[in-house]
């Protein structure tokens, strides 16, 4: 059982991003409030209902792969591996030795190697022409983007980290609870060091068609820098990102010894379920909002204590006001006087990485006190009332931070970070 006696902070930081490949440029982006959304490039994507996303500018060769890694990792671990090189570096950790078999390592993904396997699949196929494929023609590191447990293998490999190891695919929550588990085993006493995060490259036909199919996607394509408004009276959906957000959680006593630079515990962690709908979501956000009182009641904090909520902010009509209406029901009138923002506005939805993007970002805010805007806010949805802190960035001294997560199937997850210090946790 986890004890309580056992903490996990934050000490390094690497990120991919849409618009922003590193740790600074991504923070840069998010307090100017920059939006990297624009019409897709990646394919030709005119045939589709939505034809904008959040891309990364991202060449494996130039961020500090070779090219034998580039050729046998798909670009979902491409992205992870750049992350967590930056992520050990901000960490100043030396993994070897006792500590090797004393750091694990816990990733998130949804969809994994899809990016690659749908190309191979065009390859085997002749483009579809031949039902039954030559396997002669396929790379001989197909296997690897078929099974999502390279991933982090991959990163185990990259880090020398001989601790457990573990793919999280909770879907559009993987990114969330990827970084939960990693608290979990800190706690435990199976780690001392995890290797965490998550990484996500979604942006293929395939997956924009699953997409387009249950209309859940922008269609403000004449309009891509503003396409995703969340908690706007006029949005339309979301919009597809992708990214990777590498932590390095370590057990805080750990951290303390070596004098490590510290960005924010990470204080609590609940995921739950609905078993209601695969795509649809009740108005009231109770599950949501069990998942956030069960989050605060492991970081041993009150409603009262939250000073800010990182939204799942999607920008569709449904989950805006479900998460609103969460928040309101585990924070009471508290929800009021704080501030709610959703930087999905700015760097789209990438599906299993968002969630650690989006703790990255908390962190920063942290560091940083600055609240980071919801971009594209132009008019209110009155069903949406809380302080979403509209398209320019506040400051604002955050000591516990709340971030929750929605996704596909009923996954509803809540994650809490905290100032090391704060009064009342011990």
């Amino acid at each position: 059982m986890p004890t309580i006696d056992r903490r996990a902070v934050i000490t390094g930081i690497g990120v991919v991003a849409p618009g922003a490949i590193g740790r600074d440029p991504f923070w840069t982006l998010l307090r100017n409030g920059v939006t990297a959304t624009r019409i897709i490039t990646a394919f030709d994507a005119d045939r589709h209902r939505c034809r904008v996303a959040a891309e990364c500018d991202f060449d494996p060769i130039a961020n500090g792969l070779t090219h034998r890694e580039a050729r046998a990792h798909d670009r979902v671990t491409q992205m992870a591996l750049v992350a967590a090189d930056e992520a050990l570096r901000d960490s100043g950790l030396t993994i070897d030795g006792e500590l090797a078999e004393r750091t694990g390592t816990a990733v998130g993904s949804a969809v994994g190697g899809t990016t690659t396997m749908e190309r191979e699949y065009t390859v085997l196929s002749d483009g579809g022409e031949h039902w039954v494929v030559d396997p002669s023609f396929a790379t001989p590191h197909v296997h690897d983007y078929f099974l999502p447990s390279s991933l982090a293998a991959s990163l185990a490999r990259r880090a020398g980290a001989l601790g457990p190891a573990a793919v999280i695919s909770n879907g559009c929550t993987s990114g969330i609870d990827s970084v939960g588990y990693a608290l979990e085993m800190i706690q435990r006493g199976e780690a001392d060091v995890m290797v965490t995060g998550a990484s996500d490259a979604p942006i293929s036909p395939i997956t924009l068609t699953c997409f387009d199919v249950i209309k859940a996607t922008s269609i403000r394509n004449d309009t891509p820098e503003s396409a995703c408004r969340p908690f706007d009276r006029n949005r339309t959906g979301l919009i597809l990102g992708e990214g990777s957000a590498i932590l390095i959680l370590e057990e805080a006593e750990h951290a303390r010894r070596r004098g490590a630079h510290i960005y924010a515990e990470v204080a609590g962690h609940a995921t739950r379920c609905n078993a209601f709908h695969m795509t649809g979501l009740s108005a009231q956000g109770a599950e949501m909002s069990e998942a956030i009182d069960h989050a605060l009641s492991k970081a041993r904090l009150n409603p009262t204590d939250i000073d800010y909520v990182n939204a799942h902010g999607s920008g569709t009509k449904q989950n805006d006001k479900h998460e609103t209406e969460a928040v309101k029901r585990s924070l009471g009138e508290h929800a009021y006087r704080i501030p709610m923002t959703g930087i999905k506005s700015m760097i789209g939805h990438s599906l299993g990485a968002i969630g650690s993007l989006e703790i990255a970002a908390c962190a920063l805010a942290m560091q940083n006190k600055v609240v980071m805007p919801t971009a594209n806010l132009f008019e209110q949805d009155p069903d949406c009332d809380l302080d979403y802190v509209p398209n320019i960035a506040r400051d604002h001294d955050m000591k516990a931070v709340l971030t929750v997560g929605s996704g596909f199937g009923g996954f509803q997850s809540a994650l809490v970070l905290t100032d090391l210090e704060l009064a009342g946790r011990g």
